[in-house]
């Protein structure tokens, strides 16, 4: 089996190629290096280009006749960004797609697993989620992916086109093989800002502490990066089963540990695997930030025969580690420079 992966040289998206790669799926990745990085192509087959560029998508289904699916992880994704320039969130993450879905269709390539996001729900007073719970994303950027959904269910209505959504909230940890793991070195995310407070002495900053939870900080859904590879794994091999081709043509199915965890148990959780305590303050809300959520993961168990393997507690190690060999295995934290789509090559194995 062959997949494209678009945004395959990011966090995400080269955790999935790994993860295929592991289950013996051969990816073929897409990536304009905006935010990705090369060094996650190492060994893959890889085009470098623009997920909207119809002639490049052209090339490489003429080059890989047997690619079976495209699984869609490209995006844009920092919540606080997307309230000060939502514009480019919406073209990149909307426009972008809707061009990326038209050409999958003239091409005759119906099958796409789209990497969505469990902020599109409006949380519940228990602050869990499931598959059928109200769609009330609060940010930019969640819009953006409520709104692909929403003409990916459209389009799969009127088309061949077969979509399966997976929505998931807060990934964290790397590839336990430490091939891939987060590519910015100061990540704006939760633990990345507490790797940066343990390795800097500075303070941890809790962004709200007045949320409805049990302990006033927000409630997250905080799962393995690895566990969300295997999952689209998982997805691409029961594809036909999920979205059959007599069906509604679009399915969604959350992903997520099942249980939440507000931010000051994360921190203990984080203050434990290091054995020392950070230095903490407590300050105001940023833009677009919500109380927060977590998944109910049922239907993922009994349609993809999935679960979650890993703890937050294997997530922080495997981040840490991750962090330690960083800048070694990327040789600095500027992404790669853009250019023209080159022709595509199995990049020599990484040292």
């Amino acid at each position: 089996m062959k997949v494209l992966i678009t945004g395959g040289a990011g966090y995400i998206g080269s955790t999935v190629a790994s993860a295929c790669l592991d289950d013996g799926i051969q990816p073929v990745i897409l990536d304009n290096l905006q935010t990705g990085r090369i060094e996650f192509t190492a060994g893959r087959i890889f085009y470098q280009g623009d997920l909207a560029d119809g002639d490049l998508l052209d090339r490489i289904f003429a080059e890989h006749p047997d690619i079976e699916a495209t699984v869609h992880c490209a995006a844009l994704v920092v919540v606080p960004e997307s309230v000060t320039d939502p514009l480019r969130y919406w073209s990149a993450n909307v426009v972008k797609t809707i061009s990326l879905v038209s050409h999958l269709l003239r091409l005759g390539r119906p099958r796409l697993l789209f990497s969505s996001t469990a902020a599109v729900y409006g949380a519940g007073e228990d602050f869990a989620v499931d598959e059928e719970s109200p769609i009330a994303p609060s940010s930019p950027y969640a819009r953006t992916k409520a709104a692909v959904e929403a003409m990916l269910a459209d389009v799969a209505a009127a088309t061949p086109l077969r979509a399966l959504s997976l929505r998931y909230f807060n990934p964290i940890g790397a590839d336990p093989k430490l091939r891939t793991g987060l590519q910015v070195e100061r990540p704006t995310h939760l633990l990345g800002k507490l790797i940066e407070a343990a390795e800097t002495g500075t303070e941890f900053a809790y962004t709200g502490t007045d949320w409805p939870t049990r302990d006033g900080t927000g409630i997250r859904d905080f799962i393995h990066v690895w566990d969300l590879a295997t999952a689209h794994v998982a997805a691409l091999r029961k594809f036909d089963q999920i979205v059959p081709v007599d069906g509604p043509g679009y399915e969604v199915i959350n992903l997520g540990t099942g249980t939440g965890t507000t931010v000051r148990e994360m921190v203990r959780a984080f203050e434990q695997v290091i054995g020392e305590p950070l230095r903490q303050r407590e300050t105001g809300r940023r833009p677009g930030d919500v109380a927060g959520a977590y998944t109910r993961s049922d239907k993922a168990r009994q349609v993809l025969g999935w679960k979650p393997q890993h703890t937050i507690v294997d997530g922080i190690r495997d981040s840490l580690r991750w962090a330690r060999i960083r800048n070694q295995r990327l040789g600095g934290s500027t992404p790669a420079s853009t250019g023209p789509a080159p022709t595509p090559t199995v990049a020599p194995a990484a040292p």
